[in-house]
């Protein structure tokens, strides 16, 4: 006679980044050592690239960097990381977009725009591509990284920040597996990253196993959503994939009067505009479903046949809060629209 052992779940809920984080285990013995696993990476990525921290090592080097610097093997694997969504992407996804982000007020050391109020109902960025008047081209194919040897050209400020955060699930998720043998799941900032099988885990990121996407023993349930008030999806993944929402409604301040938001167009190194409310993307990967979902905002209405042609799985809401889905994303019902915000 063969006995099963039932184990029951236990989750995490933190802030990190300046942003909210959950931890979900399918042994509740492992959540303390994951939730450890979890703080030594992420504090690891901070001091490898936190652009808001003079301490961290990529802040360090920075007036180093156009001469070529021997860097860490973690800062190297993030730079490199960066890159390749980069490429990934055909640069809508650019790494070098550090000291754009500070004209517009965001400063190493000063967090106030991200926790400035949200502006008035309006349309972001209307204008200001062309107001600009300034085409960037691709600078960050200007980065060079040869092994751990990187060259960062004068002038040109590197900012991790999204696909730092992702390879930091995905390393959470695959050291939480290999190390403690449980299902887990990691979820920062709405970047998602998944490893073993899936298990209750109560209301929240995760919830039950599912059977959209594989066997209810391996899938992992997400409850999809931006903002409170906007729709909602549930979908399942099987375990190893990844779900990374983009969004246009956070992470937004007024800069010169105009409210703008931090997903910049590259082509420009201003906000761009926001065609979506948010893009979700399921992946086998974080950083590959994050390079996708950010690319997908900055493409705006070109988003949705650039997904189709790749096969992405993707969810996109519009500003009216209207949903698009591609790839193998379920099909959602129709929905009456809501104001633009």
């Amino acid at each position: 006679m063969t006995t099963t052992t039932t184990t029951a779940a236990a989750s995490r809920d933190w802030t990190v980044w300046t942003t909210t984080a959950r931890l979900v285990v399918t042994d509740a013995a492992m959540l303390d050592r994951a939730s450890s696993i979890a703080d030594e990476i992420t504090d690891r990525v901070a001091a490898a690239c936190d652009r808001f921290s003079t301490e961290s090592e990529l802040s360090r080097l920075a007036d180093r960097l156009p001469e070529g610097v021997v860097v860490s093997e973690l800062l190297a694997l993030l730079v490199g990381s960066a890159l390749d969504a980069a490429e990934m992407s055909a640069g809508d996804v650019d790494p070098t977009l550090g000291a754009e982000l500070a004209d517009l007020g965001l400063a190493a050391g000063d967090d106030t725009p991200w926790n400035t109020a949200e502006p008035e109902a309006g349309t972001l960025t209307e204008g200001v591509t062309l107001a600009t008047g300034r085409h960037r081209g691709d600078v960050w194919r200007q980065v060079r990284l040869r092994g751990r040897l990187l060259t960062v050209p004068a002038g040109v400020r590197l900012d991790l920040g999204a696909t730092a955060k992702a390879v930091a699930a995905d390393l959470i998720a695959a050291r939480v597996l290999t190390e403690l043998g449980c299902g887990v799941l990691v979820s920062l900032g709405g970047d998602i990253a998944t490893a073993g099988p899936g298990a209750t885990a109560g209301p929240g990121t995760a919830a039950r196993p599912g059977t959209a996407a594989g066997p209810a023993s391996r899938a992992w349930e997400i409850t999809v959503r931006d903002l409170p008030a906007d729709p909602e999806a549930h979908v399942a993944i099987p375990s190893g994939h990844a779900v990374a929402t983009s969004s246009t409604q956070k992470r937004r301040w007024v800069s010169g009067g105009r409210p703008v938001h931090h997903i910049l167009d590259p082509r420009w190194g201003v906000p761009a505009a926001p065609v979506w409310r948010s893009v979700s993307v399921a992946a086998p990967s974080c950083l590959v479903a994050n390079t996708f979902s950010t690319a997908a905002v900055v493409r705006g209405l070109r988003a949705v046949p650039w997904l189709r042609e790749h096969g992405v799985s993707a969810r996109l809401v519009d500003s009216r809060g209207r949903v698009v889905t591609t790839g193998a994303w379920p099909a959602e019902p129709a929905a009456a629209p809501t104001a633009a915000r």
